[in-house]
């Protein structure tokens, strides 16, 4: 079973500005050989990770690693971005300017908790002369952000997607981890909302039992079925679940066809209404299915190579 819900990123239905963000893996930039090995991991995106991923005395060489792998181009059309950092750590500073110098598609920050430190971050970028395609991925993992997450959702325009951190949230709500996260819900709701309401991306957090495949792909469906545009993973044996979870169906492609060629038949013949299988179809009918096919498309684009570059 697999689908997708929620708008495209920014309300657009056109597949030329949707990005596939089904699996957004986790990448040690400490490591090289993970880091080569990225390269045919069939993730969307992938996070070069400097944060928790790295041990203290590795964070230079991380940093330099990272902003290599940027530069050369390796992971063809996916997204790469890179994680700092966050803002109250001595690495920070530098991360942030190594990171903007390298111009990843996104700059990924932990514990965004207020539009400030939103707008410390992106005057950092641009201090540090980061491109315009940089983005902002903010990391809401605490019950100050869940509270302040409309205001942050709006802060900046180089703000273009959420990443919960579920782990960092359970830990501070003394919340246990359990099938169907009921604990996290509302704060997930939340952000689901403010992200909506806002434009922007969101993605859901990791599943922490990589051997636990059945439930992995549990919490897939469960993100599918709230909304989130995909979800961050933390192996690369978590990639192709996730893909075909996060992804619409042939059934799925196949009614939205549908839909749109009964609307535009009934349009060419003056009709304002039209059904499908005994159903009405209405202008969220029409939107959501082409909101479906360009996700399909764009999809189908970064499988075979083809997609776009990024805005730049």
């Amino acid at each position: 079973m697999s689908g997708v819900n929620g708008d495209l990123t920014a309300g657009s239905a056109d597949s030329a500005a949707y990005r596939p963000r089904r699996s957004v893996l986790y990448m040690p930039a400490a490591n090289e050989r993970a880091l080569e090995k990225a390269r045919g991991i069939p993730a969307d995106a992938l996070i070069l990770d400097l944060e928790d991923a790295v041990a203290p005395d590795a964070k230079d060489a991380a940093r330099e690693r990272a902003g290599a792998k940027v530069a050369d181009g390796a992971y063809g059309g996916r997204e790469v971005t890179i994680r700092v950092n966050a803002l109250d750590t001595r690495w920070h500073a530098d991360d942030l300017r190594a990171a903007a110098q390298a111009g990843p598609d996104a700059v990924v920050v932990p514990k965004v908790g207020s539009a400030r430190d939103v707008h410390a971050v992106e005057k950092g970028l641009e201090a540090a002369g980061a491109p315009d395609h940089t983005r902002i991925w903010a990391m809401v993992e605490t019950p100050v952000a869940m509270l302040r997450i409309e205001e942050i959702a709006r802060s900046s325009q180089r703000l273009a997607v959420f990443v919960m951190g579920t782990n960092d949230l359970a830990n501070e709500l003394h919340a246990e981890h359990v099938p169907g996260r009921a604990p996290l819900l509302t704060g997930l709701g939340l952000c689901l909302l403010a992200a909506r309401a806002a434009g922007i991306a969101i993605l859901d957090g990791v599943f922490n039992n990589i051997r636990d495949l059945d439930g992995f792909e549990a919490e897939c469906v469960q993100g599918r079925q709230l909304g989130f545009d995909g979800k961050t993973l933390i192996h690369p044996g978590q990639v192709e679940p996730c893909n075909r979870v996060f992804a619409p169906t042939e059934a799925q492609v196949e009614e939205s066809r549908t839909i749109l060629a009964a609307w535009e038949e009934a349009l060419a013949s003056g009709r304002g209404v039209a059904t499908v299988n005994g159903r009405m179809i209405e202008n969220l009918h029409v939107r959501n299915a082409q909101r479906v096919l360009a996700v399909s498309d764009a999809v189908t684009a970064l499988e075979r190579g083809t997609a776009p570059p990024a805005p730049r």
